[in-house]
Parts: C-alpha cells; sequence; structure tokens
C-alpha cells in the first residue's frame, strides 16, 4: 500500500475507538482512567493535528498473536476469566498471574488486551512492509488517544500481570520488527522502570533497551522482594544484560524532583552514544507521560516541553520510529503532553496557540486552560551534576565494551497476515 503523504508529515494512527474501550475501568480508585481517551482526542482533533496523518482502523490481536511471547496458558486464562467467575479460578493461579489491586479482572479484559497488542503490532508491521512510513504513532488507551487507544503494556512479564498490564504490547510489536531489522532500540522515559520489555530481551543482542527512571527507595517495580526479603535491586545501572545480551541493557537510574536541564542533557549525552555505537536499525519509543511534574505517582519535575524535547531528539535521528504511550495519572497532563508530542512529530508545535481549543472537555483544564502549564512541584531535586556525571560515565564504560555492532544472517521471513487485515480494510470502505 503507498500513501501519498510526504514523509516529512507522514504518522500513522491506529483508532480503535469504541465505547466499550472507552467505557471499561479498573475500579473507581484504580489510577488508570480511560476518559483520558477523549481529553486527548479532541485536543488533537481540534488543533487540526489529524489533517497531517492518517489514520487507520486496527487490527485485532488473535492468542496465536499473543502467544508470540505470553505462554497459551495465560492468555487462555486472560480469555476466560471474567469478574463473575474469577472466584473459581485456583487463588495460585491468580496468584501466579499477579492479579489482584494493580491489576483487576474486568469486562472485557481480552477483547481490551487484543485490541491494544493488535494496535502495537500493526504498526511494526507497517513499519517493516512499507519504508515511505518513517513513524508510526499510538498513544495508549489507558494513557491517551481516542484514535488510537493503544495500551501500552509496558511491565507485564511471560506469563503475569504487572503494573496494570496484562500483555506485553511493546515485546510483541518489536519481535516483529525484528523479522526485518537486525538492531532493535528501545527507549522508555516513563518514570518507571521499563523492566518487563527489558527481561524479555535480556539475554540477547537484537534488542537494546535505554530506561530513564525514579529508581530508589522502593519505588516501582523495584518494590519486589526476593526470598530473603530483600529489595531486588531492578532498574540500577549494573543491570546491564546477560550472555549474549551483556551491556545491550542500559539503565539511567535517577532520583526524584529531575528537572529538564538535567534531564535532557542525561538523555542527549547516552542516547547519542548509543545510536553511534549500537547503530539502530529502528526505534521503539515509549512516552510514558506520569515523569512530568505534578504527576499523581511520579516525582520528576519535567515540563511538557521538555519531555517533547527528547520526543524531537529521536524524530531528528531519522530512523524508523515507532512511538508509544505509557504510564501517567494526572488526567489534563497526560491529555497535554501528548498532544504537544503528536504535533512535535508533525512539525507542528510551533503551529499550535498555547491556548487550548474550546472541546466539550474544556473543565478539566480548569484554571488555566493552557497547553503548556507551569508544572513544577515541591519535589526537591535530589541528582546532582557529579552524580549525573557519573551516571553517564557507567553508561560510556559499559557501551565501550560493546566491540561492534552485532550482524544477523537473515532466513527467509515468515508470512504475516497484514495483506490480509489490509482486504478487509479495504472492502469495508
Amino acid at each position: 500500500m503507498t500513501l501519498n503523504v510526504p514523509i516529512s508529515t507522514m504518522v500513522m494512527l491506529f483508532p480503535p475507538f469504541t465505547s466499550n474501550l472507552r467505557d471499561c475501568s479498573l475500579g473507581p480508585n484504580h489510577p488508570m482512567k480511560p476518559h483520558r481517551l477523549a481529553l486527548t482526542h479532541t485536543l488533537v482533533v481540534s488543533y487540526d493535528l489529524t489533517d497531517h496523518m492518517k489514520v487507520y482502523k486496527p487490527y485485532r490481536a488473535s492468542m496465536n498473536d499473543m502467544v508470540t511471547f505470553h505462554s497459551q496458558e495465560y492468555v487462555e486464562f486472560l480469555r476466560d476469566v471474567t469478574p463473575n467467575n474469577v472466584h473459581t479460578f485456583p487463588k495460585e493461579k491468580l496468584l501466579t498471574y499477579n492479579i489482584g489491586e494493580d491489576c483487576p479482572i474486568f469486562d472485557g479484559i481480552y477483547q481490551f488486551c487484543s485490541m491494544y497488542t493488535g494496535a502495537s503490532l500493526q504498526a511494526a508491521k507497517y513499519l517493516n512492509n512499507d519504508a515511505s512510513i518513517p513513524i508510526i504513532l499510538i498513544f495508549c488507551l489507558y494513557e491517551g488517544y481516542r484514535y488510537c487507544y493503544q495500551l501500552v503494556r509496558r511491565v507485564a512479564s511471560r506469563q503475569k500481570a504487572s503494573g496494570f498490564c496484562y500483555v506485553n504490547d511493546i515485546v510483541i510489536a518489536i519481535l516483529e520488527l525484528l523479522k526485518y531489522h537486525p538492531r532493535v532500540l528501545y527507549i522508555d522515559i516513563d518514570v518507571h522502570h521499563g523492566d518487563g520489555v527489558q527481561e524479555a530481551f535480556y539475554l540477547t543482542d537484537r534488542v537494546m533497551t535505554v530506561s530513564f527512571h525514579r529508581y530508589g527507595n522502593l519505588f516501582f517495580p523495584g518494590t519486589d522482594l526476593d526470598e530473603s526479603d530483600f529489595p531486588l535491586h531492578i532498574g540500577d545501572m549494573y543491570e546491564v544484560g546477560a550472555k549474549a545480551g551483556k551491556y545491550y541493557s542500559i539503565n539511567i537510574p535517577l532520583r526524584e524532583g529531575i528537572d529538564d536541564e538535567m534531564y535532557i542533557n542525561i538523555f542527549r549525552s547516552v542516547i547519542n552514544d548509543v545510536v553511534n555505537l549500537y547503530r539502530p536499525t529502528a526505534i521503539v519509543l515509549q512516552c510514558g507521560a506520569d515523569s512530568l511534574g505534578c504527576d499523581r505517582l511520579g516525582v520528576f519535575n519535567l515540563s511538557i516541553k521538555g519531555h517533547g524535547a527528547c520526543v524531537k531528539m529521536v524524530k531528528e535521528l531519522g530512523l524508523p520510529l515507532l512511538v508509544l504511550g505509557g504510564g501517567g495519572y494526572t488526567v489534563r497532563n497526560v491529555a497535554r503532553c501528548w498532544a504537544y508530542e503528536t504535533a512535535v512529530l508533525l512539525d507542528q508545535e510551533n503551529s499550535i496557540s498555547v491556548d487550548l481549543p474550546y472541546t466539550p472537555y474544556i473543565s478539566f483544564f480548569y484554571p488555566d486552560y493552557k497547553l503548556l502549564p507551569d508544572l513544577t512541584t515541591k519535589v526537591e531535586n535530589a541528582n546532582t551534576r557529579q552524580y549525573l556525571e557519573a551516571l553517564r560515565l557507567t553508561v560510556h564504560d559499559h557501551l565501550k565494551q560493546l566491540v561492534h555492532a552485532p550482524s544477523v544472517q537473515f532466513s527467509d521471513v515468515p508470512p504475516d497476515h497484514l495483506d490480509t487485515f489490509r482486504l478487509e480494510e479495504e472492502e469495508e470502505r
């Protein structure tokens, strides 16, 4: 499929918006709020940003798609469980799958997982199959875009849910990219460590994971305990990978309160080193908005412009790019952030007004009604220049252990279902 859109403005969005996805709920007190969909979507549409994109209906992932990473038993559990029958499953199984307060069972959970996983998988297939598409943008269901509805399962492991996540669609999308790309770089700017993606590729040099996150004081996901009841050091700078993947897991453990200047400086330095030494052929960028100041769960002091500056840096690398949403629990700021970053990816950030357009949800943005409000918090910046320089040098030393970018001998690529999906899409028009 050839898309007659200039490369400079090409962004692909997958719009699985249906009322059942918008209205699904993990509970009244759960920090994930699906109405973020509507807020972000109306901002993007009202700013006329959709005029610069192609918007596509998503594919629904099948069980076969999900078991490319997850176990068959776990996916069958998600398919069969409901709020009404969850009590009939053995408690040991629920504990194994980490079902509980953070990851409860709700109506339509399997369809929900199928939708967001299918969106990520389809995005990867489009990047693999159409070289004219430089950027594919999908923001996540709970955190964002009404026209994307792609729930990023950052931390779901092979056989359990975790961190509000059930199916790890990022891993499944990266596995698809690896059919065509010898080296994929995963960058995570969520305030929480991207442990699920790191774990999946911990033993391989085909994927390099780079995570900038809050570390210490048992901040999630570093709250797990081992058999001796000692905290596991998840996401520290010496968690570097193993075997063939040694030094291909890069962690930037930050302290609370980091501001734009410090964050952007270390981000630029690390990513430039990584790209120069690893030479990725595709990038997956996870844009969790809980690294903004004033987030309900986050403890950083980033502004929307500062967060967007990192997105812009990655875009300007000029590599095939899949952009995903992530965390973000102050609804109005998630919507602002991802609307702004959509504009950044479209080179339209200087063309949109800082005064928010009127939408049915304008009251959510009281009292300033601005796109770029002051998000400075009272959280003291515990990061020092000496600490960040030590981090940078440690990462640089680890990267020097890489002799050269790994090469891969390709075999025949197995067929995928993208062509079939395109035919079905054409028939529906």
